[in-house]
């Protein structure tokens, strides 16, 4: 009698259908070790609490990197970087996109990349209340700088994903004459500046 094994469809949560394996677990490890790590070491090593905090800040840090400049380029073909003119020194957000058409997007990376990138910030948020409840003040310091760098890629690569799906359609619409990405880089720079 033969058992049938049955694949996962496309989309589903399984990293066997990542077109960009290594990159989707560096991208899960960072996102979890950070997470695991405080939570380690608020219930047991709470006596440490330098060490929890040097370590949690480290991985916080590579997880803002390997977010910012490889995960999201690889998983979901964005990218986002702040420029600051040297001469007035006001910053303006930049952001890039992969040309949709000359990229096949998998489903996989996509669902594993937008669950991961909104659910971290809410767990940390769910972490300070604890803090606050607890009259935990120093580890409320961690979770706040958590939250900062979390919220930051998490806006940032939202106005990203709308960015690129408003010059998609209006490239498409003014027949990718250009304009459309300079009216929507735009649109999308004022929204940073407010």
């Amino acid at each position: 009698m033969e058992t049938a094994q049955q694949t996962p469809s496309p989309g589903s949560l399984s990293w066997k259908l990542s077109s960009h394996p290594i990159t989707l677990l560096t991208f899960l490890f960072f996102r979890i070790s950070s997470l695991v790590v405080y939570l380690l070491g608020l219930k047991l090593l709470s006596s440490n609490f330098v060490l929890i905090f040097i370590v949690t800040m480290l991985l916080l840090a590579m997880d803002f990197y390997y977010l910012k400049n490889i995960a999201g380029r690889r998983l979901v073909g964005l990218r986002w970087w702040n420029e600051v003119d040297s001469t007035t020194g006001d910053g303006r957000w930049v952001f890039e996109s992969a040309d949709p058409e000359s990229r096949e997007q998998n489903a996989t990376d996509k669902r594993f990349f937008w669950m991961a990138l909104y659910v971290q910030p809410v767990l940390w948020v769910v972490l300070a209340v604890f803090a606050l409840w607890g009259f935990r003040l120093i580890w409320l310091t961690l979770v706040v700088i958590a939250l900062v760098l979390t919220i930051t890629n998490t806006l940032a690569f939202s106005r990203c994903d709308q960015f690129s799906q408003a010059s998609g359609f209006a490239s498409n619409t003014l027949y990718g004459s250009g304009l459309a990405r300079n009216l929507a880089g735009g649109i999308v720079s004022s929204w940073f500046r407010r």
